[in-house]
């Protein structure tokens, strides 16, 4: 059995150390050069919120990786259900065999979606995956070919999911042509809001360009399958729209008949203080996309779907691996530990973490907004509080100097730094990595801070 790992920042060395050098310097020898790599981290083994490197230095973790590891790393729960299950059956493929394990994954995560309405599960590898099965369907059962996404959107790399990304160029560029037939609008965004509208407009805005450019000059409605949206745009900045911005919006679609397809990959699982985020609105979606946090960083994603809706035939769509039956285990045990405590803990340390981090605004002008709900928390670095020009180079050093005091976080839109642990953070935790950041602020931003 591991020894426990201290639940603090640890270093022993430089960073990187010589090991993590070492194992760097041949990673970068065979390894894809697409890879995004922040900084010099290179893990040996993790446990609960503490990573720790190959050099013996211990990091407290604030990015769960990417909003993954729900129960935190390793925790014995779910290494408890891996291991029973793998003793038994690693595989058998659902696509062509049944199994009790994906039959009783695929009816939690039904109940959980609607208790009123049936719905029916698809059960992928990843959340790219589950994007790509709901874009098919949605196709499949309109009989339509148009799909609406919307700028600042992530929906994964494979050529379907990225045709409806628009988070970064870097992601699209020189892949081309993508999947005809998406039309990308404005995100509600408060904080810097499209189309010449102020925060208490966007939604009108947005909806306005929809029906009344889109629809009358680009395409007719009626030929539009789905909108797809994430219900806080993850990658795109965590951004929060106003409250009226989904329920109208869904509205909208069904006025025209359009399936509201929700992105919940990063949104999901609890993370925001619901299962789903859409549960903050009212909102049940004709499909919903997950992963991530759905399986404690197993591999695993789900597409689904309202009864009527996924219609298609045997054959129609497959996986070899989808809802692979360790997977299922470790989805389960995730599902319970959630239902018990987890869910009801996003909530109670989220506020509390946004409280802390609100204070860090208070005291450095160039925090131009902090946003989010439970623990999915987005810091906005801007060079200029009135007009909110983003600062992508502080939010890079700041990121890159919160690691080297032992903090990992990651960037997402162009200059927001991204605060999403665990759910299994406590409040001791929150406050050593808001310390932290704390640091750092006043490390890198002299003659900026206000004090109160």
């Amino acid at each position: 059995m591991l020894r426990p790992i201290p639940l603090i920042p640890d270093l022993q060395t430089e960073l990187p150390g010589p090991l993590a050098r070492a194992l760097i310097e041949e990673d970068h020898r065979f390894t894809s050069p697409s890879y995004t790599r922040v900084y010099p981290l290179a893990v040996a083994r993790a446990q609960g919120m503490i990573v720790e490197d190959v050099d013996g230095n211990r990091f407290l973790d604030f990015t769960a990786g990417i909003a993954t590891n729900t129960t935190g790393h390793c925790h014995p729960r779910i290494v408890q259900a891996i291991q029973r299950q793998a003793e038994t059956l690693l595989h058998m493929s659902g696509t062509d065999f049944y199994y009790p394990q994906q039959r009783d994954l695929s009816r939690r995560l039904a109940e959980l979606v609607s208790a009123d309405s049936p719905y029916r599960v698809f059960l992928t590898n990843s959340g790219t995956e589950a994007v790509e099965a709901a874009l098919k369907l949605a196709r499949y059962h309109t009989g339509r070919h148009q799909v609406i996404a919307f700028h600042g959107a992530f929906h994964g790399r494979t050529l379907g999911a990225l045709s409806l990304t628009a988070s970064k160029t870097r992601q699209r560029e020189r892949f081309g042509p993508l999947l005809p037939g998406v039309i990308h609008v404005p995100y509600a965004d408060p904080y810097r809001p499209p189309l010449r509208a102020n925060a208490g407009t966007c939604v009108d805005a947005v909806l306005q360009y929809l029906e009344q450019q889109v629809f009358q000059h680009l395409v007719s409605p009626e030929e539009v399958a789905a909108v797809v949206v994430e219900p806080i745009q993850g990658e795109g900045g965590y951004i929060v729209p106003p409250e009226d911005f989904h329920p109208r919006l869904r509205a909208l679609a069904h006025r025209h008949g359009i399936l509201y397809v929700a992105d919940e990959v990063q949104t999901g699982m609890g993370r925001t203080g619901k299962m789903f985020c859409l549960q903050h609105w009212g909102v049940t979606p004709d499909i919903v996309c997950l992963a991530k946090g759905i399986a404690s960083g197993m591999p695993l994603g789900a597409m689904i779907a309202r009864e009527d809706i996924m219609d298609w035939l045997p054959g129609a769509h497959a996986s070899t691996f989808g809802g692979n039956p360790v997977s299922c285990a470790a989805a389960m045990e995730t599902i319970a530990m959630l239902d018990e405590s987890l869910i009801a803990n996003a909530v109670q340390q989220g506020g509390y973490l946004r409280s802390l981090v609100d204070d860090l605004m208070e005291r450095y002008p160039v925090i131009g907004d902090v946003r989010g709900m439970g623990l999915m928390i987005g810091i906005d670095i801007v060079q200029d509080r009135t007009t909110r020009l983003p600062d992508a180079e502080l939010r890079d050093q700041l990121i890159a100097d919160c690691f080297k005091r032992g903090l990992l976080l990651l960037g997402c839109g162009v200059s927001v730094i991204r605060i999403c642990p665990p759910l299994i953070v406590d409040r001791p935790t929150c406050e050593t990595a808001v310390a932290i950041l704390d640091d750092a602020f006043a490390a890198l931003t002299v003659g900026s801070r206000t004090d109160p």
